[in-house]
């Protein structure tokens, strides 16, 4: 069995992961949920932190809600990162190529799994979530390819 590293390192034409867990796949899930759920962190805690400054109040209570809405940000974020960068790169993987159809498959899978992520799960709700999802994905892959 393989052993894990940690280490950072962005090259121009080669993307090496933060953490390195021997497989490609592996690594882009992980690394995808990392780096995006650390931005859901930030913007749950940039939100509240606006909120208790109008406010003008701070108390243990709404600085617990803050950490737990913070986790749950962290979660969701990461959860969408980590699922689509898996996704695309398993389509890829089997299908050879690399094209806007990958897109909207991870993209489908993505929002249909955010979706579930909420409180109050609905079937509808989860389609809606894999629609959007789906069309947000294909949109951009599209729009990255206009150059």
């Amino acid at each position: 069995m393989s052993e894990s590293k940690v280490y950072a390192s962005i090259g121009k034409d080669n993307a090496e992961f933060l953490v390195d867990l021997g497989h490609p796949l592996l690594n882009r899930v992980v690394d995808g949920f990392v780096k995006v759920g650390g931005v859901g962190v930030l913007h749950a805690a940039t939100q509240d932190a606006t909120r208790m400054l109008l406010q003008e109040e701070t108390n243990k209570h709404s600085l617990e809600n803050m950490v737990q809405r913070a986790g749950k940000e962290a979660v969701q974020w990461g959860l969408v990162a980590g699922v689509y960068s898996g996704m695309t790169y398993a389509m890829q993987e089997a299908r050879g190529t690399h094209d806007w159809k990958n897109a909207l498959l991870g993209g489908a899978l993505t929002g249909a799994a955010f979706s579930l992520t909420e409180s109050n799960v609905k079937q509808d709700s989860v389609l809606r979530g894999a629609i959007t999802g789906a069309a947000i994905a294909t949109a951009s892959e599209f729009l990255r390819h206009i150059t």
